[in-house]
């Protein structure tokens, strides 16, 4: 039961006393001054939390990232993978009726996609590419992996000059947790140094990849060091920024039995731009058999709502794994396994909110793009005549029925549709454009 509380200034009913009459004015008891302190820790708080989450990352968020194993890398790799991915499409699908049946789209829509992932393979097959010296590179000699840091060097140098670099591009280190410490520091060190001598210049778009974190500890150091060698070859300060890959348990929960990722933001003093699931590393270390190592298995689900959680409003954009089910040959039935399989996980991703993934093969292209246009294309007209609204409405200070953030939803779901071709720019409301 509840128990009646007596206020000395009530009525004998309980009731606050009847104040005079105040006409329009509002009676308040406490003066601003009283309160004045608590004003002040309320901005601290304001202002502490701004700071921590400064909200979502701005600009463009590639769709996907492409790993390529640095002795195999060249100028034309880019244009290569879009080459071979456009022949897989036009061999194995060549109508729309072929391509909505391999994809799984509404018959409506897999023309409109077909045509615009057609284009997109011949025009701006990779947004993202990440020349690895890591695990898809292997360990070699370090007279070796000199000698291809050079070729490597060479290469983007070549593809930087006819403007052939994807919008992003980067290298991928060895993990500082299995010993690789000294060379990854060694091989960036090489690149940053023999890039510059190249070309004078490190070009836009440039990330690192640094893969299986076990501790904040580890980014903490990987920091120091991109701050000892920015200064070292006089490059601005803050320009070398980078990702991790979240592949381990203990990026996921740290030794403590906390959310890891908010401590290695922190230690990552703002460089931090992304964090990738990594799929096979974290399903391994937890033990699952091969055959459940995938990305849409319930455990990789709890990972990346973790990371969700912990790295919203922060700046720090999420991506997702790869799948490993690739081609052994150019047969049809191994062809459409590979991409049956590839566009379901990339449908899961986003419909996750991922809306970035990890592609290996130049046949997963055509299932990147095949699910993710048609997942923007799919509800495009009500997500835009609904911001319309919503602007149309707030202009004549009428009432609307979208709240702000969902509206920011859409306005956002449509700019990441235009920046990879799904949309063009003119279908936008001029509101949702830059």
């Amino acid at each position: 039961m509840f128990r009646a509380v007596h206020l000395a200034a009530t009525t004998p009913a309980g009731r606050f006393p009847r104040p005079p009459d105040l006409g329009d004015h509002v009676g308040v008891n406490l003066s601003v001054s009283s309160f004045d302190d608590l004003s002040t820790r309320v901005a601290a708080v304001r202002g502490d939390h701004d700071e921590r989450f400064p909200g979502p990352a701005e600009g463009r968020q590639p769709v996907h990232t492409v790993y390529v194993p640095a002795d195999r890398f060249s100028r034309s790799t880019p244009a290569d993978f879009g080459a071979e991915a456009l022949r897989l499409l036009n061999v194995h699908t060549p109508g729309a009726g072929s391509f909505g049946g391999a994809f799984g789209l509404d018959p409506e829509i897999a023309g409109l996609v077909r045509e615009r992932v057609a284009a997109k393979l011949a025009g701006e097959p990779v947004e993202d590419v990440r020349i690895d010296f890591g695990e898809g590179y292997g360990t070699r000699s370090d007279e070796e992996e000199d000698a291809h840091i050079a070729q490597v060097v060479e290469a983007v140098g070549a593809a930087y000059q006819v403007k052939a670099l994807p919008h992003y591009w980067g290298i991928r280190v060895k993990s500082f947790a299995d010993g690789g410490h000294e060379r990854a520091m060694r091989t960036l060190d090489g690149f940053l140094t023999a890039l510059r001598d190249r070309l004078g210049r490190l070009p836009g778009g440039f990330t690192i990849t640094f893969p299986k974190v076990v501790a904040a500890e580890h980014v903490a150091l990987f920091t120091e060091y991109l701050e000892r060698l920015e200064t070292a070859l006089g490059l601005p300060a803050g320009i070398l920024r980078f990702e991790i890959q979240v592949e381990t348990p203990e990026s996921v929960i740290d030794r403590d039995g906390r959310i890891a990722l908010p401590g290695i933001v922190a230690a990552a003093a703002g460089r931090l731009t992304a964090a990738h699931f990594g799929v096979l590393g974290y399903t391994a270390a937890l033990g699952l058999p091969l055959d459940e190592q995938r990305l849409d298995h319930p455990s990789c689900d709890f990972a990346r709502h973790a990371m969700q959680v912990a790295l919203a409003g922060t700046g720090v954009r999420l991506a997702d794994g790869s799948t490993g089910v690739l081609p052994r040959n150019d047969g049809p039935d191994e062809v459409n396994a590979a991409w049956s399989a590839h566009a379901a996980h990339v449908r899961h991703s986003l419909r996750h909110g991922f809306y970035q993934g990890c592609d290996l093969h130049p046949a997963h292209l055509p299932s990147r793009y095949a699910a993710v246009y048609a997942f923007h294309l799919t509800g495009a007209d009500d997500a835009i005549g609904r911001v319309r609204a919503w602007h149309e409405q707030a202009a004549g200070r009428a009432g609307t029925a979208a709240e702000p953030a969902a509206v920011r939803a859409l306005t956002a779901r449509l700019r990441r549709a235009v920046d990879c071709g799904a949309l063009d720019e003119s279908a936008l409301p001029a509101t949702a454009r830059p």
